[in-house]
């Protein structure tokens, strides 16, 4: 009888423990796509365990990666973070995001307004994109080896690190990387060349063409992300990388404590002051959880963390005080007003010009 007793108490309780996935909640989601390293380590946790949607997070190193999966459409993301001109310029116009409910986004009114007023051009009205982290592109370099290849008076601030073929030379056998990405690569030629960054013309395109051809020699790798380590470890020389990339390799270079020096520097002769913000595919399958996330982001506690993480400054003018004030008062992630007279934003451009661009610049990398 108690055997009875018992299955007849387990039965009910065996068909319940069954039934339960029909009944059960899915979990809800939130689909992620942005640059590697661009959050703090309690980033996503802490979002988790405030709203109970649990963030997937894939990782890309250019725009060019992004923009693909987004024009190939049905990417499966909520959240991207693009970086604002000309990417998100160009998303935009191709009708790729959905507006943002604002309603839904407490804390906008922190954002630094100079910020949000270089996004007006792009986006009319604040509709469609929410400003993330912003910064410059420059150089990295190992300071001692830079030195001794080139002299201890040896200027740093300058695009002919990698430009100019007598520097470059001398600088090949630590290591020179330039990112892959075609854009920021001839802004910087064309700045080099004391000609207009966001040039089209054609003697333009081929003067920086040929510059970067004359540097290819010198140059051991293209890649966006990859320098990062390789600086921290002193196996490079001269790295060209956003700021705050830099910075973390510098970072990690000082808790290795092997003796390597990393820097970074702003050219003198101009380089560009991007901003990386965050917007919502049209195709989103949750945008209300990519609107929590904002919103989560948007707290100057959770964007001063992040920015002490990564080495970004952040537009969050309540979260300011919050940032670390080696942070806050290091010139290559707060530029001063004279450096800011030579930085420039890159600016949209059309289908066809991209193309055309990226085609040369793919012979490029290939040395042909």
């Amino acid at each position: 009888m108690r055997s009875l007793s018992l299955r007849h108490h387990l039965l009910p309780l065996a068909l319940s423990i069954l039934a339960a996935p029909l009944f059960a909640h899915a979990e809800e989601q939130v689909h992620l796509y942005n640059w590697s390293d661009y959050f703090a380590e309690d980033t996503l946790s802490d979002f988790e365990s405030q709203t109970h949607i649990r963030p997937v997070l894939d990782v890309y190193d250019s725009n060019e990666v992004l923009e693909a999966k987004l024009f190939a459409g049905s990417s499966g993301y909520d959240l991207i973070f693009p970086t604002a001109r000309p990417f998100a310029a160009r998303h935009i116009k191709a009708g790729l995001y959905q507006p943002l409910d604002r309603s839904k986004l407490p804390g906008l009114d922190q954002i630094d307004p100079d910020i949000m007023k270089s996004l007006e051009g792009i986006d009319p009205g604040h509709a469609y994109l929410v400003p993330y982290m912003w910064g410059t592109t420059g150089l990295g370099v190992n300071l001692k080896k830079v030195k001794a290849a080139l002299g201890e008076d040896a200027p740093m601030d300058t695009w002919g690190l990698i430009f100019d073929p007598d520097k470059a030379s001398k600088l090949a056998g630590c290591g020179i990387a330039l990112l892959d990405d075609a854009t920021e690569v001839f802004a910087a030629a064309l700045a080099y060349l004391g000609k207009d960054p966001n040039s089209l013309a054609k003697d333009d395109l081929a003067a920086a063409a040929e510059l970067i051809k004359g540097a290819h020699p010198y140059i051991r790798y293209f890649h966006s992300s990859q320098y990062i380590t390789d600086l921290a470890n002193g196996d490079l020389c001269v790295a060209h990388g956003y700021s705050g990339d830099v910075l973390q390799a510098k970072e990690r270079a000082e808790e290795a404590g092997k003796g390597v020096e990393v820097g970074y520097r702003i050219p003198r002769e101009g380089a560009v002051l991007w901003t990386d913000v965050m917007a919502i595919p049209k195709d989103a399958p949750n945008p209300a959880g990519a609107h929590a996330f904002i919103a989560y982001l948007l707290d100057p506690k959770v964007i001063a963390k992040i920015s002490d993480y990564v080495f970004y400054a952040n537009p969050n003018l309540a979260a300011t005080p919050l940032v670390d004030a080696k942070l806050r008062e290091d010139p290559g992630i707060y530029p001063s007003s004279d450096v800011k007279v030579h930085l420039f934003v890159l600016t949209e451009r059309n289908d066809r010009d991209m193309r055309a661009l990226n085609r040369l610049w793919t012979r490029l990398k290939a040395n042909r």
